[in-house]
């Protein structure tokens, strides 16, 4: 590993503390390093508040040493006012005469720009320094900006026999197929994603909430199928404790945190979707089911990655799990299930 690559590095492992929050803003981290040493760094931890430059520029004890060191930044530095000013134009004001960048922002009204900026101060600028690991690092806001869409993940739990639920149920609630570290594993997941969508027999069999609760962070936005209007006021869809999108083709007002979004369900859905949910600015979403709602993704290859827990629990009869590719799966044992992770390259 190169002496840029281990301090990019860093900046990757700082920018991974603020997935689930930084919503719509990217994940970024950031260090400053003066004679091989770092004596700065920070990562941007909420939208509206200091990016990674600003929080690794103020944790610098010596101000003094700004002018005769490196930063470090996963991504390209902003060049536009938005809710903070631009950390281009900070870097400049500091004096600061090096620059590493792991990799160009793809948002318009940066891409290449803060770059610029910083070059035409006379500033030295590198760009490109594990610029695969840093694009990886915000798949989420890259997908949502080059492909106008949200990163889309499937997920489902599936028993040895190959179902992902019973055909016949006497209780709204969910059959636990995986085990239970893996299901707070599931809300863990939750709360790094901006959203969650399921379709409508889904909300009718299981009831489900779509929070949290296993694990602490902040709940994803709720997004329910609802052709004809069949989900009810008393499901826990309907409660206030997130921001909940119903896709219907029923005419309703939208109320608070209750939007209806009208769409028709038709072959072309799931594309009528994900335009909805771009419109919302929504970054990223898993797709918790059911059969019918992840296959109509799969069918249309819309997703990018999958997440399938194998349990090893035999259900015996019931509706059968849908089918992709494991090709290239990376595979962890979660107790007694084993999590295939499968990504959708194009």
């Amino acid at each position: 590993m190169s002496h840029h690559e281990k301090y990019m590095q860093r900046c990757i492992e700082l920018a991974k503390n603020g997935l689930g929050t930084t919503y719509p803003n990217p994940l970024v981290g950031s260090v400053i390093v003066y004679n091989d040493e770092i004596i700065g760094e920070g990562w941007h931890q909420k939208a509206g508040e200091a990016h990674a430059e600003v929080n690794a520029i103020n944790s610098v004890r010596d101000s003094s040493l700004l002018s005769q060191s490196t930063i470090y930044v996963s991504l390209e530095p902003c060049s536009h006012f938005g809710k903070t000013p631009p950390c281009s134009d900070l870097i400049i004001e500091k004096n600061i005469p090096n620059i590493v960048i792991g990799t160009i922002d793809p948002f318009a009204k940066v891409s290449g720009n803060g770059i610029q900026k910083l070059k035409e101060a006379g500033r030295n600028v590198t760009v490109g320094v594990l610029e695969n690991q840093c694009s990886e690092l915000n798949q989420r806001f890259f997908t949502f900006h080059t492909k106008k869409r949200p990163y889309i993940i499937l997920k489902w739990a599936e028993s040895a026999d190959g179902f992902i639920a019973p055909k016949h149920k006497e209780i709204k609630q969910p059959v636990w197929i995986s085990n239970t570290y893996s299901r707070q594993l599931v809300h863990k997941w939750r709360s790094e994603e901006q959203a969650i969508l399921v379709g409508t027999q889904t909300i009718l069999d299981d009831n489900p909430k779509l929070d949290v609760r296993d694990w602490k962070g902040q709940n994803p936005i709720r997004i329910a199928l609802d052709k004809s209007g069949k989900i009810t006021e008393d499901f826990h869809i309907y409660t206030s404790d997130s921001k909940t999108i119903i896709i219907t083709e029923e005419k309703k007002q939208s109320i608070d945190q209750r939007i209806f979004e009208n769409a028709i369900f038709d072959n072309r859905l799931v594309f009528q979707i994900v335009d909805i949910l771009h419109q919302h600015n929504i970054q990223s979403v898993i797709i918790e089911g059911g059969k019918r709602t992840l296959e109509t993704f799969i069918d249309a290859d819309l997703w990018d990655e999958a997440r399938i827990f194998k349990s090893k629990v035999n259900l015996n009869e019931g509706i059968s799990a849908p089918k992709i590719e494991l090709k290239n799966a990376q595979k962890k044992t979660i107790l007694d299930d084993e999590l295939l992770i499968v990504t959708n390259h194009d």
